[in-house]
C-alpha cells in the first residue's frame, strides 16, 4: 500500500466500460450514419472491419490519466533516449518514483518504433513499455507510418509474449512530433484491431487512454474500425481510408512489393547442357536483384522513340500510376470530397458496383482540378480490382461543371488498366444533344475502348431497367427534375435485364 493511501486514485480497468457498453452512452453524438448522407446501400457492402462484439468487449476508451491505470501494462511515449518530457512521461514518473529513471538508464535509450519493457514499480500497472514514436515530416510520411505502426505492432506483440491481460496505450505520437492526431489514429485502431483478429486471444482488454483535446478524434474514428451493431458497420463504411494496410494493419508501399521476391524459383535439371544454361539464365530473370530498374531517362527517350516493348511501356505505366496512388493516399482530400462529386452505392442487375458521378456537384472553376484527379484514384483504386458500373448524372449542368476533354485525357492516360477494362458501363442520364456530340468526339478520337459502352438514359426509367431503385442513391434534384420533365416513376413500369 502506497503512503498516505496514494493506491486509491487508482483506476481498475475492470470498472471501466466497455467500447460496446458505450454504444448506447452516446446517443446524443454525431454518429457516422449522420455523416454518410445515405450514399451506400444498406445490404451490400462488407467492411474490412465487421462488426465484432468479442473484439469490442475488449476495447475501452478512457479519458483520463494513463498513469492511474491498473492495466497489466500501460505504454509510456518518449524519445529516443528515454528522457522525454511530455505530459504522459511526467505523469508516468512521478508515479511509478524515482526508481523508474535509474532503470531507464540502463537501457540505455530506444530506437523509433521500437519497445523497451521496466517495471511498473510504484505504479498500479506491474509494466511499462516505453515507446519511441516517429517526428512527422509529410515529406517522409510513409516512413513516419511504417515506425508509428511498429510501436502499437511491437507493444502488442509483446504484451502477447509476456501473457499479459490488458494493456493501456497512450497517444504514442506526441504533439511535440507534430504527428496529425487523426492520421495516428487510424494506424493505431487497424493495428490493435489486426492484432487482436489474429493473435489476440490471450489479451482480455486493451485500453485508449487520451485527453480532453483527444477524446473528440477518438470517438469519431472508432467506429470505423470498431462497429458497434452491423449498423454502425454499414454507415462506417464510406468513411473508412482506402488505405488500410495489409492484413495486420502494416502501411503497404507498392514500390518495395514490385522489387522484393519472396525466394528465387528452382530450377529443373535437363539432360541437355545447353539447355540446362538457357533454363540458368532464363531463372536469373525471376531474382530480385535481376529486376532491378535500369536508367528511367533511357527509358523514357525509348518511349518516345517508338523503341521500347510493350511489357516495358506497361511496367513503366504501372509505375506512374503508383507513384499517383501514393500522392492521393498522402494527401488531404477532404475539400474534395465534400463536394460529393463521387461516390459508392448498390449494385447492377449483374450484381457488379455502382459508382456515381454527379456532374452539378463539381464547381471546375473553383476546385483545383490535380486534387480532383488525385481524389478519383482514391476512391477508384480498391472499386476497380473487380467489374463495376458508373452513372453519371449530367442533369441540371453548367459550362462551370463541364470537365474538359485534355483534363479527361489525362485522366485515362494516368489510370490503372483495371479501370478501363473493368468498366463494363458508363451510364450517361439527362444528356444533351452538346454532351452527346462532345462524347462522341471524345470517346472517337481522344481514347479508345470507351465508346461501345456508354448508354445514353434520357430518364430514370431507363436507368431502373439496369439498376434497381433501392441500389442506387440519387440525389434529390435529379428525381425532382426527372418527375417533372418525364413524370413521376412507377414502379410496375420498370423491367429488367
Amino acid at each position: 500500500m502506497d503512503p498516505l493511501g496514494a493506491r486509491s486514485q487508482f483506476v481498475d480497468v475492470q470498472t471501466l466500460p466497455t467500447w460496446q457498453q458505450q454504444l448506447g452512452e452516446d446517443g446524443g453524438e454525431e454518429t457516422p450514419r449522420d455523416q454518410s448522407d445515405g450514399f451506400l446501400s444498406q445490404e451490400v457492402f462488407s467492411s474490412p472491419f465487421p462488426f465484432r462484439p468479442d473484439i469490442n468487449r475488449k476495447i475501452i476508451l478512457f479519458c483520463g490519466d494513463i498513469a492511474l491505470l491498473n492495466c497489466t501494462a500501460i505504454v509510456n511515449t518518449s524519445n529516443e533516449s528515454l528522457s522525454d518530457k511530455n505530459p504522459v512521461s511526467d505523469s508516468v514518473h512521478r508515479l511509478a518514483g524515482p526508481e523508474l529513471r535509474d532503470e531507464l538508464l540502463k537501457l540505455k535509450g530506444c530506437r523509433t518504433g521500437e519497445t523497451k519493457l521496466t517495471k511498473g514499480f510504484s505504479l498500479a500497472a506491474r509494466f511499462i513499455v516505453h515507446t519511441v514514436g516517429p517526428k512527422y515530416k509529410a515529406k517522409y510520411r510513409t516512413a513516419a507510418e511504417s515506425s508509428l505502426y511498429s510501436c502499437y505492432r511491437n507493444t502488442m506483440q509483446l504484451a502477447a509474449e509476456q501473457s499479459m491481460a490488458s494493456v493501456g496505450f497512450c497517444v504514442v505520437s506526441t504533439t511535440k512530433r507534430g504527428y496529425p492526431l487523426e492520421d495516428a489514429a487510424h494506424i493505431a485502431f487497424r493495428t490493435v484491431r489486426r492484432f487482436l483478429e489474429n493473435h489476440g486471444n490471450s489479451l482480455e482488454a486493451v485500453v485508449f487512454a487520451v485527453s480532453d483535446t483527444e477524446e473528440p478524434v477518438y470517438k469519431k474514428l472508432l467506429p470505423l474500425y470498431y462497429p458497434r451493431s452491423e449498423e454502425e458497420e454499414k454507415a462506417s463504411l464510406p468513411l473508412i481510408p482506402a488505405d488500410i494496410g495489409n492484413s495486420e494493419g502494416e502501411p503497404v508501399v507498392p514500390e518495395r512489393q514490385i522489387r522484393i521476391a519472396e525466394k528465387p524459383g528452382t530450377v529443373e535439371v535437363d539432360d541437355s547442357e545447353e539447355e540446362s544454361l538457357k533454363s540458368d539464365l532464363g531463372q536469373v530473370g525471376n531474382h530480385a536483384f535481376a529486376r532491378m530498374e535500369g536508367d528511367v531517362d533511357k527509358q523514357r527517350k525509348q518511349i518516345l522513340q517508338g523503341q521500347m516493348s510493350e511489357a516495358a511501356i506497361l511496367k513503366q505505366h504501372q509505375r506512374n500510376y503508383g507513384r499517383w496512388l501514393c500522392r492521393a493516399r498522402a494527401e488531404d482530400l477532404s475539400d474534395i470530397a465534400a463536394l460529393k462529386a463521387l461516390y459508392q452505392t448498390g449494385v447492377d442487375m449483374c450484381g457488379r458496383t455502382v459508382m456515381i458521378l454527379v456532374g452539378r456537384n463539381i464547381p471546375v472553376t473553383l476546385i483545383d482540378i490535380e486534387k480532383a484527379l488525385l481524389y478519383f484514384i482514391h476512391v477508384m483504386d480498391h472499386i476497380t480490382v473487380k467489374e463495376y458500373v458508373m452513372v453519371y448524372f449530367h442533369t441540371l449542368t453548367g459550362e462551370h461543371n463541364h470537365l474538359d476533354s485534355d483534363f479527361l485525357k489525362n485522366l485515362y492516360d494516368i489510370v490503372d488498366a483495371k479501370f478501363k477494362n473493368n468498366l463494363k458501363a458508363f451510364y450517361f442520364v439527362h444528356p444533351t444533344f452538346r454532351s452527346k456530340v462532345s462524347t462522341w468526339f471524345f470517346t472517337t478520337f481522344s481514347v479508345s475502348g470507351v465508346k461501345d459502352k456508354v448508354r445514353y438514359l434520357d430518364n430514370l426509367q431507363q436507368l431502373f431497367t439496369c439498376i434497381k431503385p433501392e441500389q442506387i442513391d440519387i440525389p434529390p434534384f435529379v428525381l425532382e427534375y426527372d418527375a417533372r420533365v418525364n413524370g413521376p416513376y412507377h414502379r410496375s413500369q420498370s423491367s429488367s435485364l
